[in-house]
């Protein structure tokens, strides 16, 4: 039987298994449920990415770009002048005001960089790329302080399943950035 090609099964492959982790946990992947949610034959999972890790890896990656999305539409380093807490704050209404099962998702991948150690190269790139960004407004230990406020705040809006105060996080990160003056 010939092979058929299909460029795009990697992709599908990658979104289930993004849809497999929003609906059943990371616990509840693996490559035979990823290949059930693609409609593709179990040996195309394990071709495209050899191991569990891999498929995480891909998933995490693009996961990750949602956030990224969300810096790019911010515009938040665009103009200098503009008050840094303020557009950070704005940027992350906008990014926990939009698709819940989205933003979980994207957290439960981060976060399963602590048990599997392939993940957190990726997990590092998202903290990093995120630090890249606003050392172009501030000092490089400022930038690493606001990235990690930031992503507390999330995670307790997350996990406490409370709203997002804006008003409280531009208080927190400008009193953190005032600090560095």
């Amino acid at each position: 039987m010939p092979r058929r090609h299909d460029p795009g099964r990697r992709q599908r492959i990658i979104d289930a298994a993004i849809r497999v982790v929003g609906a059943k946990g990371i616990g509840g992947l693996s490559h035979r449920s990823a290949a059930a949610e693609a409609d593709v034959p179990l040996g195309s999972t394990t071709y495209h990415f050899k191991t569990l890790d891999e498929l995480l890896v891909a998933a995490l990656r693009q996961a990750n770009e949602g956030f990224a999305k969300a810096v790019a539409a911010s515009g938040a380093f665009e103009d200098p002048r503009a008050e840094l807490a303020g557009e950070l704050a704005a940027m992350l209404g906008v990014w926990l005001a939009g698709e819940r099962t989205g933003v979980e998702l994207e957290y439960e991948l981060y976060l399963a960089a602590l048990r599997r150690p392939a993940l957190r190269p990726v997990a590092a790139e998202w903290c990093q790329g995120l630090t890249d960004l606003l050392t172009a407004r501030t000092d490089p230990v400022t930038a690493r302080a606001l990235v990690a406020l930031m992503d507390g705040i999330c995670l307790q809006v997350l996990l406490t399943d409370t709203p997002y105060d804006e008003a409280y996080t531009r208080e927190m990160l400008n009193r953190l950035a005032a600090g560095a003056s």
